[in-house]
């Protein structure tokens, strides 16, 4: 279809203009933690418990003071909650949340290193952008907190996550350099040469570097774990991992700074997420522990976890799980079924729900109610629906190093409160309010701007942007 010859297009000047002013607009919302009371809701608290009907939830100070029905408001705004759900915020696994605006445009897209001499040492703290549409859909979607981290792409080690929240400032980053994380499996192979067996000597040689590098610079009184921001718990870091030289080996194959990344890890101080897939690959992985007894491990993936669920059950490492796997994508998923998540949970491991796209969890609660559904079906193994929103608040929360600051309605956790229109788990429900610490944060962004724009368009109306 032609279009008429008065009507101009948005410069690349213009837009940008444009996103430029939503960005200011963003970095100039402030607000202060407010004191609320939100009566009368279905409320489910993140812990695997059920849903209470006709509930209280009192928030004081960025604070969860009081949840029940026996709770009574004592000051501050009064929010009827009568026909919706109450609920944390929920909590986003592995996510690339903050690191690319267009993924098809390399200037705008940091989630892999691809042409980078480092690996392990990489860092995602510095480079979330707050002002992401990415962070503001999210937000709009329900989620309060997230993990987010660049992928391994010229190296089998993808770099150093960070824990984020999704509020409206400027300062998304509430942990720095929380997780290191790791492929293996089908992607490992490619990476390292083109077979597992290399994947393998290249991830264990990079350890024993690691820990003898650690061994090497260890200071009584020092440690090689980075400061937490916002935790009040900083620790000094050892001068020797952090600067100057080290008399290391000629035949090393890391640089000494993605060296130093991994002493945290082989320590014990900082998660090792392992991306794998394969029930083989996943005993691997827990064979790990014989010989780097104080890793602390997290499988992301573990699509024939189910395969394995005992022997991981038995290890204690907990599993982030892609929540949509059926039919297998490839040879090492050979065994996946929806029935995974459930089995393993049944088994006994500690399972969070990972996003399928790590660029779109907002569907989390979509997945988790899937898991639902399956409970009902013959022969297939779900969870009730208290399990099911777990794996979505407070199990990723406790993976993540939040244990009862998120992912819950307890007693002293962070004020991240969604309320619902509906069962969270239902699709169609959306959060008609969120909150965040106690603020309540804004929910439009660039999706809803344009659902509003064109919302009542005439059929027989040019789109309102060909009138510049």
């Amino acid at each position: 279809m032609s279009r008429p010859a008065n009507n101009k297009r948005l410069t690349p000047l213009g837009a940008l203009g444009v996103f430029c002013g939503l960005a200011g607009a963003a970095i100039g919302y402030q607000a202060n933690a407010q004191d609320f009371t939100i009566e009368n809701a279905t409320v489910a608290m993140g812990d695997g418990s059920e849903p209470m009907e006709g509930a209280t939830v009192i928030v004081r100070g960025g604070k969860i003071v009081s949840v029940g029905t026996g709770a009574a408001s004592t000051g501050g705004e009064r929010i009827d909650g009568t026909g919706m759900w109450v609920t944390p915020g929920l909590v986003a696994s592995v996510t690339s949340l903050g690191l690319w605006d267009v993924g098809a445009v390399s200037e705008s897209n940091d989630t892999a290193a691809r042409e980078s001499p480092f690996s392990a040492a990489l860092d995602a703290a510095p480079i979330v952008n707050p002002n992401s549409q990415h962070i503001l859909v999210h937000r709009a979607a329900g989620i309060t907190r997230a993990a987010t981290v660049t992928m391994p792409s010229a190296s089998i080690f993808g770099g150093q996550g960070a824990i984020i929240d999704l509020g409206a400032d400027a300062n998304p980053v509430t942990r720095s350099r929380a997780f290191q994380i790791v492929t293996l499996g089908e992607i490992g192979a490619r990476l390292s040469g083109g077979s597992r067996a290399s994947a393998h000597v290249l991830f264990r040689n990079a350890l024993r570097e690691a820990t003898k590098l650690g061994e090497d610079s260890r200071i009584p009184g020092m440690s090689s774990r980075p400061p937490e921001q916002g935790l009040g718990d900083d620790v000094p870091i050892d001068p020797r991992l952090a600067g100057e030289d080290n008399e290391r080996a000629g035949d090393v194959l890391l640089s000494r700074f993605d060296a130093a990344a991994l002493v945290p890890v082989v320590r014990g101080e900082q998660p090792l997420y392992v991306m794998v897939e394969r029930a083989s690959d996943i005993r691997s992985v827990l064979a790990l522990k014989r010989e780097f007894a104080d890793l602390d491990l997290v499988l992301v993936g573990a699509s024939e976890g189910w395969l394995v669920a005992q022997d991981i059950a038995a290890a204690g490492v907990p599993v982030i799980a892609d929540g949509l796997d059926d039919l297998p994508q490839n040879f090492e998923e050979l065994a996946a079924t929806q029935s995974n998540i459930g089995r393993m949970v049944k088994a006994g491991v500690k399972v969070a729900i990972n996003a399928s796209a790590m660029e779109n969890p907002r569907n989390l609660n979509q997945y988790a109610g899937n898991l639902v559904a399956l409970s009902r079906i013959p022969g297939a193994d779900g969870l009730t629906w208290g399990q099911a929103f777990a794996t979505i608040t407070s199990v990723p929360a406790e993976i993540s190093g939040l244990t009862g600051r998120a992912g819950t309605l307890g007693t002293g956790a962070s004020g991240d409160v969604v309320m619902w229109d509906g069962d969270p788990l239902e699709v169609g429900s959306m959060p008609v309010r969120v909150f965040i610490d106690g603020i309540e944060q804004p929910l439009d962004n660039h999706q809803s701007r344009l659902k509003e724009r064109y919302r009542d368009l005439d059929e027989s109306d040019l789109p309102k942007g060909y009138d510049w």
